[in-house]
């Protein structure tokens, strides 16, 4: 469907990109170090507070895809979609408690930086080049095909609304660094929250409120513990396979762990994750709730919905009164948008500091910072060749392409998560796992593209739920990992110094606020734990 807007819906889209592009230029112009140092442009001078880091957490994971995704889920299956979002408070848990006194002490810059000083160059050249790739065919072609999807529905060509997404993001993150781009996304989490939040207001309101939700879509839609035969959300899955995605993706993702490396200390990178926590708690009633509510208008003949991922349009369409339609659409570019700068942003920052700098060590500040930029001027490049092919490939290739990661990422977590808990690990072991991980998966992906014509052990393999593979990947590679750093020679105890619980610094986090931030965490955990229980059938 299209959206009709008018001319106020038009001139609220125009307002939220000139707010953007003013503050993008305020925050480079105010900081010069942006302009001159590698700690300034990619790192944000590492003086980010915890509020922005929170609020960019959450902006730079929520993209426009995302949206009608979890909203198309919810009007299909229910709340059970949901999980991921709730443990993601949880992980950011982690994050902030387990790994960030780590990364932060080490100094380090990038993921792969990480590993590399925890065990050899190898595994972070395979890191950096698996996040590269990763986010090329993945993060930056799907969010600039759901950027064209988003203005196709307000009347443009799709590849015209296309490339003024790629170019409008490019600019400012080209410009500006990561310090435009946490703090743009500052705007855009309020953007984001304050639209989501209206479609949900006028939703309910017009469906008759939440009783009348739940007695029209049934109670199953409001069930998130599935059984372990359900196809997609198994709680088995869920339970041990989902919390290795998670930590994979938020505790070792450059795409995420960028924000919290960016932090003034300690103590305002953890009490960001943790304001990040809360706000993850929010998409399972503001993006998924929609979309069952979308489900119980269809079923009482008040909105038609042909298919589940029109949900959340359909809303859009339907529901609001002119103005807020422009802002609930310019709710849906700031997703996108946060989502393209933080890709471009991170991946412009491997390719200077794992690839550009590893080849030339001697480069000045000045030179790392230029070659940041014209990295982001190649993926904007990229990103704007990539779009005549994008309606050639089919939805079901974007499916597998998103699903590599899946596959790819519980190696990554073991050799992280092991790597700070046992010092006896080493390169050998680690850069072994990678590569088992990795082949494992691939041949996975491989069956999976195959399925219909195996059969055996081979047709159980490319069919095992996602979730269930994830925990079989991460107990075959931290095994692999444990044995061979046991038969080979133990790491050099200066190289891991600082970097496991073992041979841990004395903290330099402040008392007080540690005392505050564990008062905050419980809370959150008892927030998660009220959810789970209201939503169990």
């Amino acid at each position: 469907m299209k959206f009709e807007l008018s001319i106020l819906d038009i001139l609220v889209i125009i307002s939220y990109f000139l707010i953007v592009f003013y503050i993008a230029w305020y925050v480079t112009k105010k900081e010069k170090s942006t302009r001159e140092t590698s700690a300034g442009y990619f790192l944000a001078g590492r003086n980010v507070g915890w509020f922005v880091i929170g609020a960019s957490l959450f902006a730079s994971n929520i993209g426009s895809e995302h949206l009608v995704g979890l909203a198309g889920t919810g009007a299909s299956s229910g709340v059970a979609v949901g999980q991921f979002e709730i443990l993601a408070s949880l992980i950011l848990l982690i994050l902030g408690w387990v790994f960030v006194p780590f990364y932060l002490k080490s100094g380090v810059y990038t993921m792969p930086e990480f590993l590399e000083k925890r065990y050899s160059s190898a595994a972070r050249t395979y890191l950096s080049w698996i996040s590269i790739v990763g986010y090329v065919l993945t993060k930056i072609s799907v969010t600039i095909a759901a950027g064209g999807i988003v203005f196709e529905a307000m009347g443009l060509n799709f590849w015209t609304g296309a490339i003024i997404v790629v170019l409008a993001t490019g600019i400012y993150t080209i410009f500006g660094g990561l310090r435009a781009v946490v703090y743009t996304d500052l705007l855009q989490m309020f953007v984001l929250i304050g639209g989501a939040v209206t479609v949900t207001v006028i939703g309910l309101w017009k469906l008759g409120g939440w009783s009348v939700m739940v007695e029209t879509a049934g109670s199953s839609f409001f069930n998130m513990w599935q059984p372990i035969t359900d196809p997609n959300f198994p709680w088995t899955g869920i339970l041990f396979g989902a919390p290795i995605l998670g930590v994979w993706y938020w505790c070792t993702d450059q795409f995420i762990v960028q924000r919290v490396l960016s932090a003034k200390n300690e103590d305002h990178a953890r009490r960001g994750t943790i304001f990040g926590g809360f706000l993850k708690i929010l998409p399972l009633f503001i993006f998924v709730i929609p979309g069952i509510i979308a489900y119980s208008l269809a079923q009482k003949g008040l909105m038609s919905l042909d298919k589940a991922d029109q949900a959340l349009p359909m809303l859009i369409g339907s529901l609001l009164p002119v103005g807020l339609k422009g802002l609930v659409i310019a709710g849906l570019l700031a997703a996108l948008m946060s989502s393209l700068s933080s890709v471009f942003n991170s991946c412009s920052t491997l390719i200077t500091l794992d690839i550009y700098k590893k080849m030339h060590p001697e480069a000045s500040e000045k030179k790392l910072v230029i070659t940041g930029q014209v990295a982001t001027i190649f993926l904007v490049a990229f990103g704007l060749a990539w779009i005549p092919f994008m309606k050639l490939i089919s939805g079901q290739i974007y499916q597998y392409l998103q699903s590599v990661q899946a596959y790819i990422s519980p190696p990554i977590a073991a050799v992280f998560l092991l790597g700070i808990f046992i010092k006896r690990l080493n390169g050998t072991g680690a850069i072994a796992s990678l590569l088992t991980g990795f082949f494992l998966g691939m041949g996975r992906l491989i069956a999976e593209l195959n399925k219909d014509s195996l059969s055996g052990f081979l047709y159980s393999y490319a069919d095992i739920n996602f979730l269930h593979f994830a925990i079989f990947l991460f107990v075959i590679c931290s095994v692999v990992l444990i044995v061979v750093s046991l038969i080979t020679i133990p790491p050099d105890e200066k190289q891991i110094q600082g970097l496991t619980f073992e041979t841990a610094e004395k903290s330099t986090s402040d008392p007080i606020w540690r005392k505050k931030d564990v008062m905050f965490s419980i809370i959150l955990l008892i927030v998660v734990g009220l959810v789970w229980i209201y939503f169990t059938g």
